[in-house]
């Protein structure tokens, strides 16, 4: 064209040099990555995870326990309602996409820290069985309803249905995969949850609450009264429900943190409505 020599390519000679698919050590990498930062990372606030202190909900998702208490504060709306994140990162999921509606539908984890002899390191999160160091490398449950956490290789080697640390009795599937990617164990733990739901439990096998309040409901629409007492509980202050919620609390490490929290949510609401009389 214009003699000049040049030439125009062709489409062909355009797209032989397009990008690769990748190879399958490489998506293997990437999802060992992705696994990894779900084991070190709280989703709902980027905010690096607490073993010590994590829950897990009926998916074996983990996060911190202070993030599902400020998520279950009234105040926000569930569908905006996002825990604010201190390193200023972008959260990875809102609280409504959990389906968390109360603490019965998590259960805390209880994980064991290993430190050899005659060092000063923090140790390793490891199955108390296995020894093995607990993450993205091991595939890991734990039991419903203590939160024992254990590789599964530990678990599969158990002939008796019984909490090799507390010897609280379990059933099969009560064992719960953390984490999980491979399909069929994501499809069991649906239908696990969807039996529950059915049977008026929760993830961590207690009463749904929600359910009895559906019920009352139905049954004052039809003129019928509850004999257990259960109006008299719903007329309750917040300020009474917030006190008896901390009061009821045995662990003092929980009741601290749900304290906290409390305070936390009393003090944003009172800035809330300081800015709204001077608007």
């Amino acid at each position: 064209m214009g003699n000049d020599g040049g030439s125009i390519p062709k489409r062909r000679e355009l797209v032989k040099d397009a990008a690769r698919a990748p190879t399958v050590s490489e998506l293997k990498a990437t999802a060992h990555e992705s696994l990894n930062h779900a084991w070190t990372h709280d989703p709902l606030t980027s905010e690096l995870l607490d073993l010590e202190n994590a829950v897990s909900d009926w998916r074996g998702r983990l996060y911190n326990y202070e993030s599902i208490l400020k998520g279950l504060m009234p105040g926000d709306s569930d569908d905006t309602k996002t825990t604010e994140s201190a390193n200023g990162e972008s959260p990875e999921a809102t609280f409504a996409s959990t389906g968390i509606k109360s603490l019965r539908d998590i259960v805390k984890l209880k994980v064991k820290r290993y430190t050899s002899p005659g060092t000063k390191e923090k140790g390793i999160w490891a199955c108390p069985v296995t020894l093995k160091e607990l993450g993205a490398s091991t595939k890991s449950v734990y039991l419903v309803p203590c939160g024992h956490v254990f590789a599964e290789t530990a678990i599969k080697q158990i002939h008796e249905e019984v909490c090799p640390e507390c010897s609280e009795p379990f059933h099969s599937e009560d064992i719960i995969p953390i984490l999980p990617t491979e399909k069929s164990d994501m499809e069991r733990l649906a239908a696990r949850n969807e039996a529950l739901r059915a049977k008026g439990l929760t993830h961590s096998l207690k009463k749904d609450k929600s359910s009895s309040k559906k019920k009352r409901k139905a049954d004052e629409a039809n003129g019928t009264r509850s004999a257990t007492g259960e109006e008299d509980t719903a007329k309750a202050t917040p300020q009474s429900a917030t006190s008896h919620r901390v009061n009821g609390i045995n662990n003092a490490m929980t009741a601290s943190l749900t304290a906290k929290v409390l305070a936390e949510q009393e003090e944003r609401n009172k800035r809330r409505k300081l800015a709204a009389t001077r608007n």
